[in-house]
């Protein structure tokens, strides 16, 4: 079944082209990890499988917009306990606040999912259980002109990978493989490495 490196390498592909499309998929929401080793899942948005770059969307007032614009080392896990792979990735981060990519992005979201930038910042303290939402928009929908100011606080965050280590459980003995490149476009290179 996975007895090549390139049949490893083509199963990370795949897997990573299908979860941003399929919501049930077990890698729609990977394991994010920031350099100051800082974990927390979000949601993939979309893979680009030429350049194989994530894109997930995040608020400008994260603290790890801030953490990646200072160092963009970044790791993404991905487990698909059905099929027993598990997917390990670094890459490259950076947090994107304008342009045509973002643009489309957000008019792509829903008002619902929009409405998430308009209260106080990922991480503001407060006394009490809180959303976050200003208190007129818990529970409800706001229109356009109400979600103005929320999309200042939208962003991109795009994790270019350079290194894959791909792993199948299997009660006949675990496979891994290895892969990285030295840079975007660049082939990538495999090897195998005991589990």
């Amino acid at each position: 079944m996975f007895d090549t490196l390139e049949a490893c390498l083509t199963d990370c592909r795949d897997r990573l082209i299908r979860a941003p499309r399929d919501r049930k998929s077990p890698l729609h929401t990977p394991v994010i990890v920031t350099a100051d080793v800082d974990a927390r899942v979000m949601v993939l948005r979309a893979f680009d499988a030429q350049s194989w770059r994530l894109r997930l969307h995040t608020d400008t007032r994260a603290p790890k917009a801030q953490v990646i614009a200072a160092d963009p080392r970044m790791a993404v896990l991905f487990y698909d306990k059905g099929a027993k792979i598990q997917i390990r990735a670094r890459g490259t981060g950076e947090i994107v606040r304008e342009g045509a990519e973002i643009d489309a992005a957000w008019a792509a979201s829903t008002r619902f999912a929009r409405r998430c930038y308009l209260g106080e910042g990922p991480g503001a303290a407060s006394d009490t259980p809180t959303s976050g939402l200003p208190s007129e928009f818990e529970g409800v929908e706001p229109d356009d002109t109400q979600l103005v100011p929320a999309r200042e606080n939208f962003a991109l965050l795009r994790i270019t990978l350079d290194a894959l280590d791909w792993l199948y459980l299997a009660h006949t003995g675990h496979v891994r493989a290895q892969f990285t490149r030295a840079g975007q476009g660049a082939a990538w290179e495999g090897r195998w490495v005991s589990p």
